[in-house]
């Protein structure tokens, strides 16, 4: 026997006064009315204050909260940073005392070293793979497996033994290059290398075990910086989506393992496209236990000297 339907009766319904309604969207955040010859400041504060736009402040104000604390502003590079031409704007962050330590993949210390020796870099993989040639230009794989090992000799990373060749070579364009600046500037610096991803290690003058020795020294060094973040540090990822997470991720593991309270930092992903690994292993676990994780979409070459021009009118 079928069960009987319900009437549905609307005069019934339950309705309530809108004022009452709590609104996730207010008149009073809406973006301000664009303005002819604005300052970056008047463009900055039109922004809405709504979902990005908040969130994009917030990142500026707990980046500029960090300096003020002393607490560490990691950035972690993917290398189409580099290759967009960002050098410029990361070095005036580091004079400015806002970046404390730069983290960059194989390939990011092979583009910033290019870019010192010869003012430019990124071949044309299609061509160049056709014939064999790719990655096959003799100084690059010469000074910077020559360096690598000579961090080996020397105790230290490969981040800054690159930087320290770098200016040592005296190379014609190096103030544009980012090792050779932390160098200069006493910014913390590493290179994580995973071997078989770069160029450099098809060459016969690549040692496996120089690439290993020497970022696992970067590994090490990188773990110390990570351990300060706690109450108030920024880590920032740009473009990394595999190895610079995967290493943060350890880094962060290893640091609390050893005792350290590395909780209440702040966490932000910046990239073209949202990736698993920079959305689980930077944003969203290390900061479970404490802190603010933020993603921020959107091209490299725009969203950077974005954050970098917001953060110098803040300071």
């Amino acid at each position: 026997m079928a069960k009987n339907k319900v009437k549905i009766d609307l005069t019934k319904l339950k309705t309530y006064p809108i004022s009452k309604r709590k609104s996730k969207v207010r008149r009073e955040d809406f973006a301000k009315v664009p303005s002819k010859n604005a300052s970056f400041s008047d463009f900055y504060n039109s922004l809405p204050n709504i979902l990005s736009g908040n969130n994009f402040r917030q990142i500026v104000d707990a980046i500029i909260a960090a300096r003020k604390k002393k607490k560490p502003v990691i950035v972690m590079l993917g290398s189409h940073v580099i290759k967009c031409g960002l050098n410029p704007v990361l070095i005036e962050l580091m004079k400015k005392k806002i970046i404390t330590a730069i983290a960059l993949n194989g390939s990011g210390a092979i583009h910033d070293f290019e870019i010192a020796l010869i003012g430019k870099t990124s071949e044309d993989v299609e061509s160049s793979l056709e014939d064999g040639s790719f990655g096959m230009a003799k100084e690059t794989a010469l000074y910077l497996n020559g360096a690598i090992s000579e961090a080996v000799e020397r105790d230290i990373g490969a981040g800054q033994a690159i930087g320290q060749v770098i200016g040592e070579e005296k190379l014609p364009f190096r103030e544009s290059s980012l090792l050779y600046n932390c160098v200069k500037q006493d910014v913390s610096s590493s290179v994580h290398i995973a071997i078989g991803t770069d160029v450099i290690h098809q060459h016969l003058s690549c040692n496996g075990a120089h690439l290993g020795e020497a970022s696992l020294k970067d590994f090490h060094n990188f773990i110390e910086v990570v351990s300060e973040l706690g109450d108030g540090g920024v880590v920032l990822n740009m473009g990394s989506s595999v190895i610079l997470p995967e290493v943060f991720l350890k880094a962060i593991n290893v640091a609390r393992n050893l005792g350290c309270n590395v909780k209440g930092f702040t966490a932000c992903n910046f990239d073209m496209i949202n990736h698993y690994r920079p959305y689980q292993n930077v944003v969203r676990r290390p900061i479970k236990s404490g802190g603010r994780g933020y993603t921020v979409i959107g091209q490299h070459e725009v969203m950077i000297p974005l954050l970098a021009q917001a953060i110098i009118e803040k300071i």
